[in-house]
C-alpha cells in the first residue's frame, strides 16, 4: 500500500517531486507510526462492515481501527465480536491483505485479544494488530502480554497503540508520575509500538467539557497541558521517543457559527475557491487548523471518526519542497556538521545542529507521504484526495 496509491500514475507524477514509497504490514514499526496518516474508526456493529473497509481502501485509507469499546453500547459487545469475526473471515477470502488498509481492533479487556485472534484462524493474517483503551502502568501490562500470546497462537508479529486517556493522567497531581510509569510499560514493547493515541474526549469528559467546532484542542487549556506534557515524555527526539497521533475531531455536518472561518481565501483564490466554500460548510476549517497545530506541537496522524476528515489529514502530511529542500541540505553536512545555512527559498536560516532532528523525522515523514513538486500546495492535494 502506499499514500494516495488511489490515484492515477499521471496524477500523482503531476503532484509529487517524490511520490509516497510503499509499505505494509511487515514494515519497521517506526515506519508504520509514521505512515498511518488519518485512521477511521469504525464500529464493528456494522453489518457491511466488510464492504466498508474494502470502499475505505480504494479511497485512499490506509489504517482503520475496527471499534469494539466507547463506538458501542455494553450490549452490544458479543454481537460485535461475531460479527468482526464473520466480515474478516469474509475478507480474507475475497481480499489480499495488500489491497486492504492496517486494520486494528480496539479491544475492552486483555482476553479478548487472545480470543479474538483465535476465532478469527486464518483470518487473522489481515490484523495488524490491536488498540488498547484507557491504557496506563497498571491496566497496561495485561493487554500487551496478551497480545504476546497471541503473536504465538496465530505464528505473526502483532502491535498494540495504546491509548492515553484515563483520568490519572490527566489530573495535575497524578499525571507526571502516571505517563512516567505508562512510557516505562511501553518501552518494554518498544518494538510492537507504532504509536501513542491521545484519547482527548475522554480528558475533556472528566472535566465536563466539549469543545464547539470553533476551537481546536489547543483551545481547552487544560487538554493542551496534557498534550503538551504527553509529547514531553513519549515524543522526545533523543531515540526514547514514539509517533504521538492527533486528537479526534469530532464534526462533519454543519454547524451553527459563533466566529469567522479560519481558512484564508489567498490560497483557493482563483482554482478552488469552490472547495474552500465547502470545507467551510462542513466545519473542515477547523480541523485543518487543528492539524496544523498537531504538527507544530509534535503529533503527527489522526483519529478520524469520518471518511472525509481523511483527505485533509493526509494533505497537510505530504511533505512540502521547501521543507524537503531545507532537511536535505541540514543533512548534507554530516553528522559532525555545523554551522548555519541560509535556506534554498532564501526565506530563513537553517541552523544545522538544533534542526538536525526535524529534518530526520522531515525526511521519515517524506518517505512515506511523498514531497510535493514546487508549486504544488496542500489545496492541490486536497482537491485530488478529495476527488
Amino acid at each position: 500500500m502506499r499514500h494516495y496509491g488511489h490515484l492515477a500514475p499521471a496524477q500523482r507524477r503531476a503532484l509529487f517531486h517524490r511520490e509516497p514509497a510503499e509499505f505494509g504490514p511487515a514494515s519497521p514499526v517506526r515506519t508504520l507510526g509514521v505512515a498511518l496518516g488519518a485512521t477511521l474508526y469504525c464500529p464493528a456493529t456494522r453489518p457491511r462492515l466488510a464492504a466498508d473497509v474494502r470502499r475505505q481502501a480504494a479511497s485512499g485509507v490506509v489504517s482503520m481501527v475496527l471499534c469494539l469499546e466507547d463506538s458501542i453500547s455494553d450490549a452490544e459487545v458479543t454481537g460485535a465480536e461475531e460479527n468482526l469475526v464473520r466480515q474478516l473471515r469474509r475478507l480474507h477470502r475475497e481480499c489480499a491483505v495488500a489491497d486492504l488498509p492496517l486494520l486494528f481492533v480496539r479491544v475492552r479487556t486483555p482476553e479478548q485479544i487472545t480470543g479474538l485472534t483465535g476465532r478469527l484462524g486464518p483470518a487473522a493474517e489481515l490484523l495488524s494488530g490491536y488498540v488498547v483503551p484507557k491504557f496506563t502502568a497498571a491496566s497496561g501490562p495485561a493487554f500487551l502480554e496478551a497480545l504476546t500470546g497471541a503473536e504465538v497462537m496465530s505464528g505473526r508479529r502483532l502491535l498494540a497503540m495504546p491509548v492515553l486517556e484515563s483520568p490519572e493522567l490527566l489530573h495535575l497531581e497524578t499525571r507526571a508520575e502516571g505517563l512516567a510509569a505508562a512510557a516505562r510499560v511501553i518501552e518494554k514493547y518498544r518494538d510492537r509500538i507504532p504509536a501513542v493515541r491521545l484519547g482527548v474526549t475522554d480528558f475533556c469528559a472528566a472535566y465536563g467539557l466539549r469543545r464547539s467546532p470553533d476551537m481546536t484542542a489547543y483551545d481547552v487549556h487544560i487538554v493542551a497541558s496534557v498534550i503538551a506534557d504527553v509529547v514531553n515524555v513519549f515524543g522526545r527526539a533523543d531515540g526514547t521517543g514514539f509517533t504521538v497521533t492527533g486528537p479526534v475531531w469530532e464534526y462533519f455536518r454543519a454547524q451553527e457559527r459563533m466566529f469567522k472561518p479560519q481558512l484564508r481565501r489567498s490560497p483557493f483564490s482563483g482554482r478552488a475557491e469552490e472547495l474552500r466554500a465547502r470545507l467551510i460548510e462542513h466545519d473542515m476549517d477547523g480541523l485543518l487548523q487543528e492539524i496544523e497545530l498537531d504538527r507544530a506541537n509534535g503529533l503527527l496522524g489522526k483519529t478520524c471518526i469520518h471518511p472525509s476528515h481523511v483527505a485533509p489529514v493526509h494533505a497537510l502530511s505530504v511533505v512540502t519542497h521547501e521543507e524537503f529542500s531545507d532537511a536535505a541540505d541540514i543533512l548534507a553536512t554530516g553528522p559532525s556538521g555545523g554551522g548555519v545555512l541560509r535556506s534554498a527559498y532564501t526565506n530563513k536560516m537553517n541552523e544545522v545542529k538544533p534542526h538536525r532532528a526535524w529534518a530526520e523525522r522531515t525526511m521519515l515523514r517524506a518517505e512515506v507521504f511523498g514531497v510535493a513538486r514546487d508549486g504544488v500546495d496542500f489545496v492541490d492535494l486536497l482537491a485530488a484526495g478529495i476527488g
